[in-house]
């Protein structure tokens, strides 16, 4: 069970305290505790140099728990205060003396063996963890009955779950002006580059967290855009698998159509290193039937300084021209691209036509995948409408800036047999044939364009207020996106997006690794109050 379960405070923020509070002291060993590890620089730390240091015995993941667990302490709940981090997990101190022993005994499970991670908080951790979506709603829930399959697969690899992290609520699908990484449990995350600025959504808190090297990688999950619009805010590489790649057992849903999880690290090779992890079939979602047969078990295999060459790039013409501090950074980004060796070819995106039907898609699936979630999880929700009249109950706490209108139009919707739902699933089915077409008419290895704006300021009276996204066309159609940093607009992150052909991973992670090591382009945030102006 869930530390202190049964009796819990009321308020939001002193429950939220308790628990980093609990967590930290099981991960610290106490309050006081200063843990060592000489030669142990945190700052832009990847799994692999990491896991030198583990196997030379220059520290251990105890070194790493613990210390991660101060710089949480020092960033996350002191300082800028990032609320990137929900909960701390009170066993992750004993699951790393248990690794070390491993390691000692000379067993070690893979590259991730004693690295510590952080989870989305929408996935199930059958732990003293809580899975609540970032809602109050579910804090007094009976624990998941089991590990989500993705969690399961992390623990085999001999990974840490070293907490969960804060999203916007609901993955963002409750309110049409909401402000992401805004939660009732969690509160605000903020952007660690400035603090003032919004470190999008949904995965926010795995954004952030990474940004700030929190951790070494996290999770995060995407329905549209949430993977890789806030690794795009938070200088990250933001990998959005194919559809039925990585299993979504164990997730808090929003759609069997398009949600899935993906990875969110600081280098194209740390994400390869985590999605050789996580892909992988599952009998319980049948999605990913066909994931055995098509994943690759070491994905770092791509990843070659040369991946550029010869590659043939179709640039989406219709994302350029809307921002022009985007296109200060991505066309020079282009122009690098092309001294790689690589073709660029203009080609066009019809995204928008999807919009329509992807949300009706997106309303009818998450009433019927969410109830059927709480069917499974048991408690006093029990279904949408429970949801609803829960968030009315706790109105001061659960809706102080924006309400719950997606949530309303997604009760109205009828069963998963409409007519209705049926044509805005053919509709959205376009989009994979219009990507396949373009691909295979241009003979493309993928089409490239900017990922998103840069951040916007964070305004819980307005809402988010994105200026551009390239998330939706890959969402829509099931197939990889990766986004990785490609420079900055007056000190805030710009990515580079490549989207492929379903199950294309391993040449979206050969395109980007050469990208990433011809441009060096990440910058580590420097946690400012607002943006510098020359």
């Amino acid at each position: 069970m869930s530390p202190a379960a049964g009796s819990l405070p009321v308020d939001r923020r002193s429950f939220l305290g308790a628990s980093l509070a609990l967590g930290a002291t099981a991960l610290l060993g106490g309050p006081k505790t200063a843990p060592g590890a000489k030669g142990l620089v945190l700052e832009e730390a990847t799994v692999e140099g990491l896991q030198a240091g583990l196997g030379a015995g220059r520290w251990s993941s105890v070194d790493l728990v613990r210390r991660y667990g101060l710089r949480i302490q020092a960033l996350d709940q002191a300082g800028p205060k990032l609320r990137s981090v929900i909960e701390l997990n009170p066993e992750a101190l004993a699951i790393a003396r248990a690794l070390d022993a491993e390691r000692r005994s000379g067993k070690v499970r893979g590259p991730l063996h004693g690295i510590p991670v952080l989870i989305k908080d929408n996935i199930d951790s059958a732990d003293r963890m809580k899975t609540t979506a970032g809602s109050l709603a579910l804090v007094d829930a009976p624990p998941p009955r089991e590990d989500a399959f993705l969690v399961k697969k992390l623990r085999e690899a001999g990974a840490v779950i070293l907490g969960k992290t804060n999203l916007s609520e609901w993955a963002n699908l409750r309110s049409t002006r909401s402000s992401s990484g805004w939660s009732g449990r969690g509160g605000q995350t903020r952007n660690p580059y400035a603090l003032d600025r919004s470190p999008s959504g949904s995965s926010s808190g795995s954004g952030a967290a990474v940004a700030a090297s929190l951790c070494a990688v996290a999770v995060g999950t995407e329905t549209d855009g949430s993977v890789v619009s806030p690794a795009n805010a938070n200088g990250l590489v933001g990998l959005k698998p194919t559809v039925g790649l990585v299993s979504r057992s164990g997730i808090i849903p929003i759609s069997h159509t398009q949600d899935t999880a993906g990875p969110m690290t600081r280098t194209v090779r740390d994400a390869a290193v985590l999605l050789s992890v996580l892909a992988g079939s599952d009998p319980r979602d049948t999605a990913t039937r066909e994931a055995d047969g098509r994943k690759d078990a070491d994905y770092t295999r791509f990843l070659t300084k040369d991946g550029l060459k010869g590659a043939r790039l179709g640039v989406v013409k219709n994302l350029l021209g809307v921002h022009a501090h985007v296109d200060a950074v991505i066309l020079p980004a282009l122009e690098v691209i092309k001294a790689q060796g690589a073709t660029l070819v203009e080609v066009e995106l019809k995204s928008a036509a999807y919009d329509e039907a992807e949300l009706e898609v997106l309303l009818h699936e998450f009433k019927a995948d969410l109830n059927a979630y709480f069917a499974g999880r048991g408690g006093a929700i029990q279904d949408l409408a429970g949801l609803m009249a829960f968030n009315e109950s706790r109105r001061a706490e659960e809706m102080p800036f924006f309400g719950q209108e997606l949530l309303q139009q997604a009760q109205a919707k009828g069963p998963l047999t409409e007519p209705a739902y049926l044509k805005a699933l053919e509709t959205c089915g376009q989009a994979r044939r219009e990507i396949t077409a373009l691909l295979e008419q241009h003979r493309l290895d993928a089409l490239v364009g900017p990922t998103g704006g840069p951040a916007w300021l964070i305004d819980h009276l307005n809402g988010d207020s994105s200026s551009l996204s390239f998330s939706t066309p890959a969402a829509v159609a099931g197939v990889p996106h990766i986004t990785v940093p490609a420079g900055l607009a007056f000190g805030m992150p710009v990515g580079l997006s490549f989207v492929a052909g379903p199950w294309q991973e391993g040449r979206l992670l050969r395109l980007a690794h050469a990208f990433e090591l011809a441009t060096r382009a990440r910058k580590a945030p420097r946690f400012l109050a607002t943006i510098q102006v020359p």
